[in-house]
């Protein structure tokens, strides 16, 4: 039996998984490491604690699985998409990596428009200049940290950044690369108009390949290190979005699914390159060869509620009368106490500003609505309530571009919950399924790995080899009511507040 590795850089942890050549999850494991943010906006990550995270995770799901190294047959990478990491001749990392969610960078996307001018820049790149993307996070460091901006010999994303450590290659592929805002969409590959406009060097940025292409072999040192054998493919793998997307079949024209994880992703797979001319959503290559997707995301989903456990926690009534629930489980009951619409409670989910449709570094969380009459369950359930009305935003988009699936397919780990499952199909007005495997982009990068290593026929076959719909959660009609009249207030309520988030922001 061969077997087949996934490994997830997130943004929170790094995550190995096994399956075997039908597609069968064998184990998993997980290894965690901080979020950096020395200033307001700022979001940064020590790259070597990714690499000992992966070191880490390799070992141990090799160790639950009982299978020989010998028998991996390929490697396949996912991670957090737009981090910028900076490395010297050395191969050595010159400072702390900078985020998808990082905001310093609004001044370096107006540079940006004044070279090309916003409708240029988007009939090139197919999407906006936005603070979280890597391209401004390149200028950023040219005219701010002008000294390590002299020593930077190559810029990596996360994921490929673990590659290089497992194999000492400098390599990408299409679907990561499209976030650094470098890259000609449709041709799959670096932009020389663009990199020329930005006075960027090609020799800084690696050699892309399509997801599923063999870019390089586990070195000797990375053999030593994780107990994976000398040689071992590598394949281009995906970013986390189109990672996803393949283990969730998010493979094929006019399906969409909803990633509900420290950001919320809406994800449309497409045929061929299309993007939105106002760049209100992503425009980027699939990790399915000669495929794109478009992409609106939420940039605190999940992790808006996690911000409300971590500093808030669930309330001492519902740890009482649930004594043997734990986590977010205890949330969620929570949650259930309350009607459909919090009543009259409104939360806007821009903890770090927000990305789609508003492109808005200033953007801040609001609780809009609060009376007497609230609580802690009000709270929670509020929380799930703005984040799909934020995920609806990016689904009405979508659906303006004439996307219009008649399901959603749900993952992440807000698909685990039932609350927030049936909050989504009622804000959207849509079936929304979950599937049997809910492994994420791990998942899909083994899947893409099997594609690339000759075990399946292409990605289609290994992961319709085993991947089924599981629960389903249709809309109810009074709820859909509701939603509809609370979600025009929600839309209002940025309108009214941007400029005062400006102003707050200034301070």
């Amino acid at each position: 039996m061969r077997y087949l590795l996934g490994i997830d850089i997130g943004t929170s942890s790094t995550r190995a998984l096994l399956i075997d050549e039908n597609s069968k999850l064998i184990a998993s494991s997980t290894s965690d490491y901080e979020l950096l943010t020395p200033k307001p906006g700022w979001a940064e990550q020590i790259p070597d604690d990714w690499w000992i995270a992966s070191i880490n995770a390799i070992k141990e799901v090799i160790k639950k699985s009982k299978i020989s190294p010998q028998n991996i047959a390929g490697i396949g990478l996912s991670g957090q998409m737009h981090g910028s990491v900076f490395l010297d001749k050395g191969g050595n990392v010159i400072r702390p990596a900078i985020l998808w969610c990082d905001q310093r960078t609004f001044k370096q996307c107006e540079t940006i428009y004044e070279i090309f001018g916003q409708d240029g820049f988007i009939k090139l790149s197919y999407n906006r200049a936005l603070p979280g993307f890597t391209a401004p996070k390149i200028l950023w460091l040219r005219e701010n940290e002008p000294e390590n901006y002299k020593k930077v010999s190559k810029i990596l994303l996360p994921k490929d950044y673990i590659r290089y450590r497992l194999s000492n290659t400098y390599a990408t592929e299409v679907s990561d690369a499209s976030g650094t805002i470098l890259m000609d969409i449709p041709s799959r590959n670096w932009s020389d108009e663009i990199l020329n406009g930005l006075q960027i060097e090609k020799s800084l940025l690696p050699e892309v390949f399509e997801s599923d292409i063999i870019t390089s072999k586990v070195s000797e040192e990375a053999s030593n290190l994780t107990g994976l054998i000398e040689g071992t493919p590598i394949v281009g793998g995906g970013s986390d979005n189109a990672a996803g997307a393949v283990g969730s079949g998010i493979i094929k024209s006019g399906l969409i699914s909803d990633s509900i994880g420290t950001s919320g992703v809406v994800f449309a797979h497409v045929d061929k390159p299309l993007y939105d001319p106002l760049g209100r959503v992503h425009s980027f290559c699939h990790a399915v060869p000669g495929k794109w997707h478009l992409t609106g995301v939420t940039l605190s989903a999940a992790g808006s509620l996690r911000w409300y456990f971590n500093e808030f926690g669930p309330s001492r009534e519902i740890i009482k009368n649930f004594p043997d629930m734990k986590g977010y489980n205890l949330l969620d009951k929570q949650a259930e106490q309350v009607p459909a619409g919090s009543d009259g409670l409104l939360f806007l989910p821009y903890l770090s500003g927000e990305r789609t449709p508003y492109t808005d570094p200033d953007a801040r969380g609001v609780f809009f609505g609060i009376s007497y009459l609230h609580g802690p369950d009000h709270f929670v359930r509020s929380i799930m309530e703005g984040v799909a009305f934020s995920q609806l935003d990016c689904l009405t988009l979508m659906r303006d571009l004439n996307i219009n699936p008649d399901k959603i397919i749900l993952f992440g780990g807000g698909a685990k919950s039932d609350t927030w499952r049936q909050i989504i199909a009622d804000v959207f007005n849509s079936k929304v399924v979950t599937l049997n495997i809910e492994e994420g982009a791990a998942f899909g990068a083994a899947i893409i790995t099997g594609a690339g290593c000759g075990i399946y026929g292409s990605i289609k076959e290994g992961i319709e080899k085993i991947l089924s719909e599981n629960k389903e959660n249709n809309p109810v009609a009074e709820n859909i009511e509701r939603y509809k009249k609370l979600y025009s207030i929600y839309k209002s309520l940025y309108q009214d507040l941007k400029d005062d988030f400006k102003k707050l922001g200034s301070l």
